[in-house]
């Protein structure tokens, strides 16, 4: 009886150790998949939810545009916002939606690249069920992000395209 305690308890020991080791090597693993960093976290309340960035490229007197890996955990959007000379979005990974005011929402994934238009209002971010990265092109030459209203549950799970 002894003896099978003992056994039970190294084989219950050996397989946590596993399943921990297996944890660690997928965590490892996702990270490493990642193409640019993770980022650090946005707080700035221009986003629902939870989204980090990495600031890859700033821009300078030689080039204006900005250019940021982005990752949207699922449900996470922008509000609603325009850019003074647009935006280019590149679809790193993930499923997420896109919509300019007044057009349907469209999915984007992985591979898709969406050009947003000058001073037209959009909001971007991942779908309800997937984390969705992306690169976002801004160009600066003519100003800043214009940021406005926060994007509603119902304009977020409205109907697609």
């Amino acid at each position: 009886m002894k003896h099978t305690i003992k056994c039970l308890l190294v084989f219950a020991i050996f397989l946590f150790q596993a399943c921990s080791n297996n944890q660690k090597m997928e965590d490892t693993k996702q990270q490493n998949a990642l193409i640019f960093p993770k980022g650090e976290k946005i707080t700035n309340g221009n986003f629902i939810g939870d989204v980090w960035l990495s600031a890859l490229v700033q821009p300078d007197s030689l080039n204006q545009n900005a250019i940021g890996s982005v990752t949207f955990e699922p449900g996470t959007r922008t509000k609603w916002h325009s850019h003074p000379a647009g935006q280019i979005i590149l679809a790193l990974e993930g499923e997420g939606y896109y919509q300019e005011k007044g057009s349907p929402k469209v999915i984007v994934r992985k591979g898709d690249a969406v050009k947003c238009p000058p001073d037209i209002p959009h909001w971007h971010g991942a779908s309800v069920n997937s984390t969705f990265i992306q690169l976002a092109i801004t160009g600066r030459e003519k100003g800043e992000t214009i940021w406005l209203e926060a994007v509603t549950d119902e304009e977020y799970n409205g109907g697609l395209k």
